[in-house]
């Protein structure tokens, strides 16, 4: 017999739901299944859908958990001894994790702003892309994630509780190291967000073509961000110029941005963070 179908708390209790219920969302069918957890928002595996941090969202469309759907359970429905949360599902959730949930609804709300208020028919604009923060996560002590709006791609670092970046200098450059090499962040700050630095990926947005492409790329290139095998080895190039052409001209080597992240990826210094 096909397993009930309802949204969360709206039509149903989702407080019935076994723990190895497995729920769809309903406008894009992202699926979330305990037995994984969501990497997106860093659920371990074995989180019931029932103990989802009350952040959480799809991970896909950004749609509310209270869209998701049964699709699917082994267990009985029944309030019984066995659906009640593991002791690691009842941990209360990373301050980080939370901080990155409102970090991603903040710069989004913000950017859309700035779309709507002051960049809406800019020649720098492509006007099929929308605003979004994606990947936003815990990093060290802080938060970091990409921030797609349709004139720029960065990479944001936020800071964390504990940090203090009140001296942050707007337009200060920083080399930071990552797995795939050192990277160069412009501090930025703007009273809606307060202090944090970007490392620019794209700008012009012109080569994207949809939505669904540029947040692709973001999520790809904070993986490689991670990636210690694109490292390059800086101890053999050091000193060394471009290698010299068969006409006797040197031929500049692409930069590891440009390998990493496309051609297309802009000077830092050119992006309106």
């Amino acid at each position: 017999m096909a397993a009930p179908r309802f949204e969360g708390s709206f039509l149903g209790d989702v407080t019935r739901l076994p723990p190895d219920a497995v729920l769809e969302c309903k406008i894009c069918w992202q699926v979330y299944d305990p037995a994984e957890g969501c990497d997106y928002w860093q659920v371990p595996a074995g989180t019931p859908f029932a103990r989802l941090p009350d952040h959480w969202r799809c991970p896909r469309c950004d749609g509310a958990r209270d869209q998701f759907m049964v699709v699917d359970t082994t267990a009985s429905t029944s309030l019984a001894a066995s659906a009640v949360p593991s002791p690691e599902a009842m941990a209360p959730v990373d301050p980080l994790t939370g901080l990155a949930a409102e970090a991603a609804r903040r710069f989004e709300a913000v950017f859309r702003e700035v779309h709507v208020g002051q960049m809406r028919g800019m020649p720098i604009v492509n006007e099929t892309l929308d605003v979004r923060a994606i990947g936003f996560r815990p990093h060290e002590s802080g938060v970091i994630g990409v921030l797609v709006t349709p004139w720029f791609m960065n990479i944001v670092l936020i800071p964390g509780p504990g940090d203090d970046w009140s001296r942050l200098g707007v337009g200060t450059r920083t080399r930071l190291d990552f797995p795939s090499g050192p990277y160069e962040f412009i501090g930025a700050n703007r009273p809606e967000t307060g202090p944090y630095k970007a490392c620019s990926l794209f700008s012009p947005m012109f080569e994207f073509t949809s939505m669904l492409q540029a947040e692709e790329t973001a999520r790809a290139a904070l993986a490689a961000l991670f990636d210690p095998a694109l490292r390059d080895d800086e101890d053999e190039s050091a000193g060394k110029g471009p290698e010299p052409t068969a006409g006797g001209t040197r031929r500049a080597e692409p930069s590891r941005r440009a390998l990493i992240f496309g051609a297309g990826s802009g000077d830092p210094g050119s992006t309106r963070a």
